[in-house]
């Protein structure tokens, strides 16, 4: 590509409405460009970066097997009424209706529609197993978009999705695919780590999340050196036992306007280890109220699962000052006659402090025989630093941001939309499905994060837009251009992905250029040209050499 002649451009100012580095440096250099809260164009740079990805992805899902197809994004909505889904979407589906007044949405996923095309195949268990897989754009209604490409309202997404006979068929799917995935983000020079994740609204028996590592990522990985790894929503915490003590006689308290735990910690002059919180949830449209020392945090996707509920947030103020008979922060579990969560902490804690269910008053040397609960379990967040539950040893904590995910899903779908074979009995069976997914814009955002400096992006030569940029510095000199357009040739004829830039515009300004959308391999023909040198500049390390005109072309294929 002659840039003389093409579509080009970069800004030179940082870029005042994206946050986050990625944002700002793809908008910069020309790859991308918000026209909507959550919405970006693709611009001609910044698509073939998002096609160089989709090409990897796409060669190791046919080598594992899978087989490509293209599902539409305007779809009935009736299909998620049918799986069950729609509600737990709510208002993150974008709605539409025809002109014949039919409910219609455009495509948040499409397991459903998947069901339909394996429909199509599957009658017995000869037609398993198969994978298909397409390539096309997401839609969701985000609450809050941000991050640039990392939390947008349209998305371009890969999903898969594997059909067996059995749940072992399933664990030998999900391993192709598990194994794929590592591939793909091996080639793309990603910084992941692989972390066990909640199921979600995706449901299933197991969810895995590829998470690149950057310090913007919105997932907290939990990590420890003997391969644990989990996501924060679901990372076990190991119990901590408090030695045991003799039950001393309750003690109401007077706590005057100290309503949060670092309040009444400073009121009382005790650590807040010594108070248990209680927190009230609206779980399903039925008031709890949750209960975790003073010193943690409750996990709401923790809790959820322990009590079977779909939706939660906390109790607004009227509910919690109706079942507590007090001002909010002073609710405890003593009295209270809504179900009661306890984690599992605090059956091995002893004389604690709660709310009185009072206003301006607490309750000291309360223990669990002086309430019923009806659920106990792991409820609270870990922290950094706390116990491996594997090996002991201390956690560490990491940001990511989530770019691919994996899913056993079992029988959930087929069951809800009734895809089934029938087994060699000639009986009717449930099929065994598994998901895949990876976001490609994400992945353009996590490789910008992780892969840029003060000068740009450094994009890998895999990735990047073009593998070689070559910088003509005088466009007067006939030599220059003659050497110029010789190597551009060359090298165009070898199939090498290659840039001239022949603008006429100071030799600071293109090398500036190059060096912010991320060509990887730099060649300047300049004034040594005279003594037949060029020199090759690599962008990962702004590393020059001189190179003879006559062994450019021969490096730059033993480079590339």
């Amino acid at each position: 590509m002659r840039l003389s002649e093409q579509f080009f451009y970069t800004l030179r100012e940082d870029v005042k409405d994206e946050e986050t580095k990625s944002g700002n440096l793809l908008v910069k250099s020309g790859m991308i460009k918000k026209i909507s809260n959550g919405i970006y164009m693709y611009m001609p740079l910044g698509l073939k970066v998002l096609k160089n990805i989709e090409n990897i992805i796409r060669e190791e899902m046919n080598n594992a097997g899978a087989q490509e197809l293209l599902m539409p994004n305007l779809l009935p909505e009736d299909a998620y009424v049918k799986s069950g889904r729609r509600d737990n979407f709510g208002s993150n589906m974008f709605n539409l209706k025809d002109r014949y007044d039919r409910a219609l949405v455009l495509g948040p996923t499409h397991e459903e529609f998947f069901v339909e095309a394996a429909r199509m195949k599957i009658k017995s268990y000869k037609d398993l197993p198969f994978n298909i897989y397409q390539i096309g754009n997401k839609y969701r209604d985000e609450t809050r978009p941000r991050f640039g490409l990392i939390r947008v309202r349209e998305f371009f997404m890969k999903d898969a999705y594997s059909f067996d006979s059995s749940l072992e068929g399933l664990s030998t799917s999900y391993d192709k695919m598990f194994n794929a995935y590592k591939r793909i983000f091996d080639r793309l020079e990603l910084d992941y780590k692989v972390v066990t994740a909640d199921t979600g609204l995706m449901g299933g028996l197991l969810s895995e999340e590829f998470q690149a590592v950057t310090e913007i990522g919105e997932d907290i990985l939990v990590t420890c050196d003997c391969g644990y790894s989990s996501n924060i929503e679901v990372s076990k915490c190991v119990v901590n036992k408090s030695p045991l003590e003799e039950f001393k006689t309750k003690e109401l308290v007077y706590t005057k306007d100290a309503k949060t735990i670092d309040e009444i910690s400073e009121v009382l002059n005790l650590d807040k280890s010594y108070f248990v919180k209680t927190l009230i949830y609206n779980i399903d449209d039925k008031l709890y109220a949750c209960l975790v020392s003073g010193d943690r945090e409750i996990n709401e996707t923790k809790l959820l699962k322990l009590v079977g509920g779909k939706s939660i947030s906390l109790a607004d103020k009227p509910e919690v000052e109706k079942v507590t008979n007090a001002d909010i922060g002073f609710a405890g579990p003593i009295g209270l006659e809504i179900p009661i969560v306890i984690d599992s902490d605090i059956l091995y804690k002893y004389n604690y402090i709660v709310g009185a269910n009072k206003t301006d008053y607490h309750i000291k040397n309360v223990n669990t025989t002086d309430f019923k609960y009806d659920y106990v379990g792991d409820i609270k967040n870990v922290h950094e630093e706390d116990p491996c539950p594997n090996c002991g040893n201390k956690l560490k904590f990491k940001h990511g941001i989530e770019v691919g995910n994996t899913f056993k899903l079992g029988t959930k779908y087929s069951e809800s939309l009734n895809l089934c074979y029938s087994d060699e009995d000639n009986n009717l069976k449930h099929v065994y499905m598994g998901c895949y997914g990876i976001g490609l814009g994400r992945i353009m955002a996590a490789l910008a994060e992780q892969k840029s400096d003060e000068y740009g992006l450094v994009w890998p030569k895999e990735i990047a837009p073009f593998k070689v940029a070559i910088i003509l510095i005088d466009k007067s000199d006939i030599k220059q251009v003659s050497v110029a357009n010789a190597i551009y040739n060359e090298l165009t004829r070898g199939n090498v992905s290659v840039i001239l830039d022949d603008r006429d515009l100071r030799a600071g300004v293109k090398f500036n250029d190059m060096d912010l959308i991320g060509i990887p391999f730099r060649i300047t023909i300049g004034s040594k040209v005279k003594n037949d040198l060029v020199e090759l500049k690599y962008r990962s390390t702004n590393e020059t050499f001189d190179i003879h005109v006559n062994d450019i072309i021969t490096k730059i294929n033993s480079i590339i």
